[in-house]
């Protein structure tokens, strides 16, 4: 049997700090001032997003767990067994874990941005899976990336769980597939979930849980940025704010000011009003039929769509065309 640390490795392609400070400051000096979501997932960030799948509110996590569990052999059938198995934005690698025993890929590529985090979950996943080869890459997935060597290999396939496409406006959304199915290739797959239409009242209380974590990790933006960046904001001066925009169909995540204030980062003063907000999420919500217009035009064409009993969620099989 050979180690773990045998089969681990790890290539960073981390964002330098200047890029990170370039986005913010880009997106606050912007008319309706945000900052970009793939910034949540420092390490708090990500440990926080564990807590906030886990809340009775936030149904994403669980629905989608159980399409995969009640579909396992399919899933397996579809996307074949010894594939090369790649996650971008990999996050704490529980739902890859009920892929794996079945699909016995020849390795598992997670890529993720919050560096510590990914390389804590990669170690993990290689010592709990005695067979499998883990390649870590730490990169920013929705850019251009140079995966490692064994990129070439075929059968490739992208496990994209999450409904994460929705935080992307729908031509962004089409830019990402447009880039995972570079990362798979010809004949490549894609394994994707895909949050759906529903009432009203079921998605704003999963984006405001009454534990209060889904508050703490918006907030947790602000901490990120005061720690790294040097900036100062106040968090008793921002409130969390998240609703459904039913003509866009998305959830909207804001930091909402709660008086007239100043904010210096990198010797530049934002002002911001009592009320002005700074966007923090979207997360958008498709029909099924939308969903599929979206991926034909990112090149992947429909394999196999499967949906939980109260047609929450939605899992789809696509393959590049």
């Amino acid at each position: 049997m050979t180690k773990s640390t045998d089969r681990f490795q790890f290539f960073d392609q981390h964002p330098e700090i200047a890029d990170f400070e370039k986005d913010i400051i880009q997106g606050l000096s912007a008319s309706e001032p945000y900052i970009l979501p793939k910034y949540f997932y420092d390490e708090t960030g990500s440990k926080l997003f564990e807590d906030i799948c886990s809340t009775e509110e936030y149904y994403p996590t669980r629905t989608e767990v159980s399409i995969i569990r009640d579909n396992i052999d399919d899933l397996v059938n579809n996307l074949g067994k010894e594939c090369l198995l790649i996650e971008p934005g990999s996050g704490d690698s529980y739902k890859v874990r009920l892929l794996l025993d079945a699909l016995r890929p020849i390795a598992y590529l997670p890529i993720d941005i919050s560096r510590r985090y990914l390389q804590d979950e990669a170690k993990k996943l290689a010592a709990e899976f005695t067979w499998l080869n883990v390649h870590a890459v730490c990169a920013d997935f929705t850019g251009k990336l140079k995966l490692p060597y064994h990129v070439e290999a075929t059968g490739k396939v992208a496990f994209f769980p999450g409904s994460t496409i929705g935080n992307f406006m729908p031509e962004q959304a089409v830019a990402v597939l447009e880039e995972i199915k570079s990362m798979v290739g010809q004949d490549g797959g894609l394994l994707i979930g895909v949050d759906l239409r529903k009432a009203p009242a079921i998605l704003n209380a999963a984006y405001n849980d009454k534990k209060g974590f889904t508050a703490q990790f918006n907030l947790n933006l602000l901490t990120r940025i005061n720690n790294e960046l040097g900036a100062n904001f106040k968090l008793n001066s921002f409130k969390h704010h998240a609703f459904f925009n039913e003509e866009k169909s998305r959830i909207e995540m804001h930091l909402l000011s709660l008086q007239d204030q100043q904010v210096k980062l990198a010797g530049q003063v934002f002002e911001f009003k009592k009320d002005e907000s700074i966007l923090t999420e979207y997360s958008h919500k498709y029909s099924i039929e939308h969903f599929q217009e979206l991926a034909q035009k990112a090149g992947f064409e429909r394999v196999k769509t499967w949906v939980d009993n109260e047609k929450l969620f939605s899992v789809h099989y696509l393959k590049v065309c």
